[in-house]
């Protein structure tokens, strides 16, 4: 979806241009006050301040500069379209950039290239001397495979809307994606499903950049089935945020912490070859307390033995909870069911669950104290 269209005194500057580069281009460039700039899109003198500030920090970022300079160029233009003479120029550089000039042309690129980004090890490299960016990713051996490629102006319109970011400037600077830029691939996405599906609206398509949807399969009374969950946020933060009829957090922060704590230590505990550790010989039913590892490739031995420990402490129920829950990020509603547990039953064992685990993390971090 576009955003409407911004009055900026600068009409061949593109569409899709973010509200504080137009701010900063109108001041700088065509040199309107910051109160007209404020007055005229009905906001704080301060606001429109804090953006052109903020446009001009970002000039150390390479693309960020040679973008504002580019657009600069543009914003001099007459109303005919004709280029600015060379004293109008604040910098000289070596080539004039051409930016996608709609919303809809720069949504098709972030699409093809931002879905390359998301990758692990994956880098934007930018070189001074090429009008061509290329995504690479850094393979097991050290050597790097060449992803896709797209022009420097198309890069540059990436870091104005801040989806990368400048990590290793230089003669070749490496950029990596930001949250930012996954929240709009993940805004792009969804409006190709919901518009395939004939909906188009925007609640839909602006909620979805902030969940991280993902599969994975869960024991339930009927057999094994794939569920889908948003990994951006467990239900333990969900819980944290709703109040209890005295107005206070169902789940107190230190609580909700402690939730988080088990789930670093789960996700390190899978890292390496193989990822699918046998974690549910922990749930009711199956061989408790019997865990072994089968070597260190499965995971950082020390994560896997917190986790291992603590579910061991908590024992049935609750340690079929925490781990379903914080780790699985099962839903208390499905862990209900797979437990075989009364109705609204699920929350009241989590939070006993977390407390008791909060207990186990203390008494390790004493004994660690005083080994």
């Amino acid at each position: 979806m576009q955003n409407p269209t911004i009055p900026s005194s600068c009409p061949h500057l593109p569409t899709w241009l973010p509200k504080s580069v137009r701010h900063y281009l109108d001041h700088t460039a065509t040199g309107l006050p910051l109160r007209e700039l404020a007055r005229r899109n009905g906001v704080s003198a301060s606001t429109v301040l804090r953006q052109v500030r903020n446009c001009e920090t970002r000039r150390d970022d390479p693309l960020v500069d040679a973008a504002l300079e580019s657009l600069r160029s543009v914003a001099l233009r007459t109303e005919d379209g004709t280029p600015p003479t060379d004293e109008d120029v604040m910098t000289a550089h070596s080539r004039p950039e051409t930016m996608p000039q709609d919303a809809a042309t720069l949504a098709a690129e972030g699409r093809r290239v931002l879905r390359r980004m998301i990758e692990p090890e994956t880098v934007l490299a930018v070189s001074a001397d090429l009008d061509r960016a290329v995504v690479l990713r850094r393979a097991p051996d050290g050597t790097q495979a060449r992803l896709c490629t797209l022009d420097r102006a198309t890069a540059q319109a990436f870091a104005l809307k801040d989806w990368i970011a400048c990590a290793t400037p230089g003669r070749v600077s490496s950029y990596r994606i930001t949250s930012a830029g996954r929240a709009a691939l993940r805004r792009l996405l969804t409006e190709d499903e919901l518009r395939a599906g004939g909906v188009r609206e925007a609640q839909f398509i602006f909620a979805a950049q902030h969940r991280d949807m993902a599969e994975r399969e869960t024991e339930t009374p009927d057999g094994r089935r794939r569920i889908r969950y948003n990994a951006a946020e467990s239900p333990v933060s969900a819980l944290g945020r709703k109040l209890d009829k005295d107005g206070k957090p169902y789940l107190e922060p230190e609580l909700v912490r402690i939730a988080e704590r088990l789930r670093e230590d789960f996700e390190l505990a899978q890292m390496g070859p193989r990822v699918a550790q046998n974690w549910d010989r922990f749930l009711t039913g199956s061989d408790r307390g019997s865990f072994g590892a089968s070597g260190p490739a499965e995971g950082p031995a020390a994560a896997r033995d917190r986790v291992a420990d603590a579910l061991r402490d908590l024992g049935p129920g609750l340690g079929d909870v925490a781990l379903r829950v914080c780790c699985y990020l099962e839903g208390i509603e499905s862990t209900e069911r797979c437990m075989g547990w009364a109705a609204r039953s699920g929350k009241i064992v989590l939070r006993i669950a977390l407390q008791r685990l909060k207990r186990f993390y203390d008494e390790r971090a004493g004994r660690s104290m005083i080994g």
